[in-house]
């Protein structure tokens, strides 16, 4: 495979994908790490070469017996590109490790997974040392000690140099909190300081390199088996803790999937964020014709159940095609069984496979010919027609195969290939292998066709960062019903997540802005009633656009939305292969900002002029510094113009009013 190689020679393994290289000292399978190097710009990072990079409290630090490696080339699937799977293994008294670490071709990160299996002396967590404990200067080696008793699968022992970092915490349960993404900046010190966060970046002050760890985790606060910490930092070493496992979790026969850890490598603080969007673009192969979807869910409306019915919904399949929608979905009422969530009383999600085994059957009186006319009439509009669904919890989702079978039924009877999936809480490792089984199940069933909707609103869930390679993300409820949609804070949170989660892998909604105009002030310039609805919906456009509303009751704003979203379909794929980063000011509700879209030589720009006087601004984009591109609208207010960068890459832009907005192409003219 090109570029990517696997060695083990003389007691050494190095690993290699043509942009990063990781060299350890192979100690019987129980790898120590000697160096990491950004191959690119020619910098290693010496480690030393003593401490195992894994370790378990209690358990032996010296391996028994040789361990064991394999390489094994891994072709192209719909869901994953081709890459080396570089699998080691080694026993730690009674515990037995598996680390499988997958090299893809000129990719600057390499991800780790570990698996578990055997026994091993617990408890693997115990509580953080105090700060008032750690003592004076003079005991050096104590200040910089370990002070958590947890499990980690990385340590890099590193010179004490001149460093910054930047520890990025994730939040999800989304009901609940608005905002997700939040970043801590330190400089790293002699003693060892703990921070939260899936994402740690990395920089060497002196010589404008740098490293990242980005733990493929659910977010901090919603992890089995917390250490109390994500990562733990000083001046000369960095620890990721946590692996979402306890002793009592382990089996002596079947492997146990932890949580795993991704390190890459980039120059500059831009070109960290470029490594690890080269990384996560590798996760999940975005097929535009399985991936790409303006999806309309009629939830929005807080209909609920109450109206989902044959007629109902062949009525929403005409509006959606003439508003250009690419999918339809039917949130919870089309199935037989009653939930919790429905508009009337006495439902239930619980005991659906030991008391309801119709539950998931279509709903005979609301549908009394079941799906047949409703696929046939959304398939002569062009329009897929997807389904709401909500794993049995039951037992820590034991029944996870009845649950794929049943989804494997609604794929090969109807061809429906998108789900989304509510309701999920995690209590325990348990249910996050059963629930990870239940998805492995239908992609293999259905050859990698299947998109799933993950939902990260409510419960203990995976979050961002894990899991991801089933679809894509559900990320936020909001109804003008309860105040709690304003066009700019669903921006903001994009645009937030957007600088370190791929956007095209979230779905992003836009609602029916003039519903409910008596819950917000007539004052209030944000309020969703004076957006105009082409503009609550470019919002959207970097990501996978999601209408929360019935389309047949968009009234007099249908027709600006579906000239805007016909329009958009032409360009969204393209738009989404490229490698997205948020640009401009924060989105506030009175800011300039927007997001790029970059391909080599050229590229895509959404400006976003929000509510403010300022007819322009200068916007600093990415990767344009001292370039003159050429600007051509595709969608919004915008003119084309030639623009000369300066040397800080800020382009100068203009719009014409508040809340408008345009989309351009670019291409690099010198």
């Amino acid at each position: 495979m090109i570029h990517c190689t696997a060695t083990l020679e003389h007691d050494q393994l190095t690993l290699s994908t043509g942009r990063i290289r990781r060299v350890f000292r192979w100690n019987h399978g129980h790898l120590v790490g000697v160096s990491l190097t950004d191959v690119q710009a020619g910098h290693t990072w010496a480690l030393d070469r003593n401490t195992p990079h894994m370790g378990f409290p209690g358990v032996p630090e010296v391996a028994v017996g040789e361990g064991t490696l394999e390489v094994r080339e891994q072709a192209a699937t719909t869901v994953r590109p081709a890459h080396l799977a570089v699998t080691v293994t080694c026993m730690l008294g009674g515990l037995e490790t598996k680390r499988i670490f997958r090299l893809y071709p000129d990719c600057p990160a390499i991800p780790c997974e570990l698996y578990l299996r055997g026994t091993a002396d617990g408890p693997w967590r115990a509580g953080a040392r105090q700060a008032g404990e750690a003592r004076n200067i003079e005991d050096s080696a104590q200040l910089a000690g370990q002070p958590w008793f947890a499990p980690f699968l990385e340590r890099l022992r590193l010179p004490a140099t001149h460093r910054r970092a930047c520890a990025v915490l994730f939040r999800d349960v989304t009901d609940a909190r608005n905002n997700l993404v939040r970043e801590e900046r330190f400089i790293p010190y002699c003693g060892a300081a703990p921070c939260d966060g899936n994402l740690l970046l990395v920089h060497e002050l002196l010589d404008e390199v740098g490293f990242f760890l980005l733990r493929e985790a659910p977010c901090s606060d919603v992890q089995l088996a917390p250490c109390g910490a994500d990562f733990v930092v000083s001046r000369g070493e960095i620890t990721a803790l946590g692996i979402g496992l306890d002793p009592d979790d382990l089996d002596p026969v079947d492997w146990r999937r932890g949580y795993g850890v991704t390190i890459g490598v980039g120059q500059g603080e831009e070109g960290l964020l470029l490594a690890l969007r080269n990384y996560q673009q590798r996760r999940r192969t975005l097929c535009p014709d399985r991936d790409e979807m303006v999806l309309v869910n009629t939830w929005g409306d807080r209909g609920q159940d109450a109206r989902i019915c044959a007629d109902f919904v062949l009525r929403e399949l005409d509006a959606c095609a003439r508003l250009g929608a690419s999918h339809l979905q039917l949130d919870d009422g089309w199935q037989k069984g009653q939930s919790s969530n429905s508009a009337s009383a006495g439902g239930s999600l619980a005991g659906i496979w030991q008391q309801r085994q119709d539950y998931w059957e279509v709903h005979p009186t609301r549908f009394p010919q079941g799906f047949a006319p409703i696929v046939a009439r959304a398939r002569e509009l062009g329009i897929e027609l997807c389904l709401w669904f909500n794993p049995s919890a039951d037992d820590s989702y034991a029944h996870w195969r009845d649950d794929a079978e049943m989804l494997i039924r609604y794929y090969r009877a109807y061809g429906i290939r998108v789900f989304k999936i509510d309701g999920v809480n995690l209590p325990d490792a348990r249910a996050d292998r059963n629930l990870r089984a239940l998805f492995d199940r239908v992609v293999e069933a259905t050859g990698g066709n299947v998109v799933f909707n993950l939902d990260v609103t409510a419960g203990r869930r995976w979050g961002y960062h894990l899991g991801v390679e089933y679809g894509n993300l559900f990320v936020e409820n909001r109804y003008t019903d309860w105040q709690n949609y304003y066009p700019h804070w669903t921006l903001r949170n994009l645009w937030q997540l957007a600088r370190y989660v791929p956007a095209p892998a979230l779905q992003i909604e836009f609602l029916n802005t003039l519903r409910n105009p008596q819950h917000y002030a007539g004052s209030d310039p944000l309020r969703p009633q004076m957006v105009p609805p082409a503009y609550a919906f470019a919002i959207t456009m970097m990501a996978q656009p999601l209408g929360w509303f019935e389309a047949q009751h968009l009234g007099e704003i249908a027709q600006p939305l579906a000239e805007a979203i016909h329009a958009y379909r032409r360009y969204a794929a393209d738009l989404h292969a490229g490698t997205i980063f948020p640009i401009g000011e924060e989105p506030s509700g009175i800011s300039w900002t927007g997001f790029q879209s970059l391909h080599p030589g050229r590229g895509y720009l959404l400006l976003l002029r929000e509510w403010n006087e300022r007819p322009t601004a200068n916007l600093r984009v990415i990767a344009l510094a001292g370039r003159t591109i050429e600007l051509t609208p595709l969608l919004g207010s915008g003119e084309p113009y030639t623009a000369h960068l300066d040397s800080d890459g800020l382009l100068s832009v203009a719009l014409p009013a508040p809340f408008s907005f345009a989309l351009y192409a670019y291409t690099v003219v010198k």
